[in-house]
């Protein structure tokens, strides 16, 4: 007997049975959606992380008095702060470093400001920065409009910004914003560019920025002590861990510290948050999978228990298949075949499931389809081999019938 007619068989078996068979389907089901479902989402969830940070400068690097403060649950160190990096500090280090790199410096100026046009006014939340030129490639940033601060406009600290396009938006709906004029606090700045959208998964506020030259900022804030922020740009991520070395070397120099003292500042990669949070994605990994084994495991057991029931009313069958010239490996290959189309019709379901339901969550985040090939194939790996430990003991048992007993069945 070839594999299609075995099918056939147990497609008919499994319709004359079919509450029991949905029943057990639907455990299946259930459990490959949870596994593929989460998994999914974490691979949308990474794919769009990925993207965020990527748009917040590769290839560089900041030079802190603090760490970057994330923390999961009540575990974890509250991050280290030394002392503010000075407006001097981080002018000399520029002056000393080498490295072929890009450097910027930066500090806010506020992360709480109201910005007017007229009548129309944002909310209180846009952050304000001081900054130089070099910060559109630090910082990631791309003008949709206007142009870049001027050599002039940073000696003279003018009164001059470029928004974010949350604050476009909200000030200038679709009209063109540059060469007009914006308050921000008791300050009149007019507009020279507007920075591309970053889009709500950037997760900080980039469309809610405001960049002022960064001797305007000192001028303006009311912090009396403020920390600048430097970053820093290789040319090619090959070069990132000897510039950090070279960094480190210079901006020890610059805070006088001898050999025997420790760092008193933090250096952070660009992609440090990023991979701090992908490193804890790995425990939403390991639950989606225990929820999905234990499921499974269940959706097994209900599996044999249901060929054992079906070998027990089908022994008359058995026994007449037995007496017409079938062979015990004919009759294990019909079950353990009849298992595996239960699994298979539970498996693709629960994978068509926990695609849609990963692919929801990647939308409403704001990102693409994503076809998890991997964790699709995974999925029906699983299904078949659920089938075949789930109906291997009750196969083994029907071709181990006696044909002369089984005959009397009943």
């Amino acid at each position: 007997m070839n594999y299609s007619e075995n099918i056939k068989l147990s497609l008919q078996s499994i319709s004359s049975n079919k509450l029991r068979t949905f029943l057990t389907a639907l455990i299946i089901a259930i459990g490959l959606t949870a596994l593929v479902g989460i998994l999914t989402s974490i691979d949308a969830i990474k794919n769009q992380m990925n993207e965020a940070f990527s748009s917040m400068g590769a290839n560089s690097f900041t030079i802190r008095n603090r760490g970057i403060g994330i923390r999961f649950g009540d575990g974890g160190q509250a991050p280290k702060r030394f002392k503010n990096i000075t407006f001097e500090e981080a002018m000399d280090f520029k002056s000393r470093f080498t490295f072929p790199a890009i450097i910027s410096v930066n500090t806010f100026s506020s992360q709480a400001a109201t910005v007017k046009k007229g009548n129309e006014n944002t909310n209180p939340n846009i952050s304000v920065l001081g900054a130089d030129d070099n910060y559109l490639l630090t910082g990631g940033y791309k003008l949709a409009s206007g142009r870049n601060f001027s050599q002039r406009e940073l000696e003279f600290g003018s009164s001059v910004v470029m928004i974010g396009a949350e604050v476009k938006t909200k000030l200038f709906k679709d009209a063109d914003a540059t060469n007009q004029f914006v308050t921000i606090g008791s300050d009149r700045y007019q507009v020279i560019g507007v920075f591309e959208e970053k889009g709500s998964s950037s997760g900080f506020g980039g469309d809610r920025t405001c960049v002022i030259p960064l001797l305007k900022a000192k001028q303006v804030m009311t912090i009396t002590n403020p920390s600048y922020t430097i970053s820093v740009m290789v040319t090619d991520p090959q070069l990132m861990e000897p510039a950090i070395g070279e960094t480190t070397a210079a901006f020890r120099k610059v805070r006088k510290l001898n050999a025997q003292k420790e760092d008193n500042f933090e250096i952070t990669k660009s992609d440090a948050i990023a991979q701090t949070l992908l490193e804890n994605l790995k425990y939403v990994r390991i639950g989606g999978i225990v929820i999905g084994a234990i499921t499974l495991i269940g959706a097994a057991i209900a599996l044999m228990n249901i060929m054992i029931v079906s070998v027990t009313e089908r022994t008359r069958e058995i026994g007449i298949r037995k007496a017409i010239g079938a062979k015990p490996v004919v009759i294990r290959r019909q079950f353990l075949i009849e298992a595996i189309v239960i699994c298979l019709i539970g498996g693709f379901t629960g994978v068509l499931l926990g695609i849609m339901i990963g692919n929801g969550l990647s939308m409403i985040m704001g990102g693409s389809f994503l076809m998890p090939w991997g964790w699709t194939f995974l999925g029906l790996t699983l299904c078949v081999a659920v089938g075949l430990i789930s109906g291997l003991y009750p196969a083994i048992k029907a071709s181990k019938l006696d044909p002369v007993e089984a005959l009397r069945y009943e």
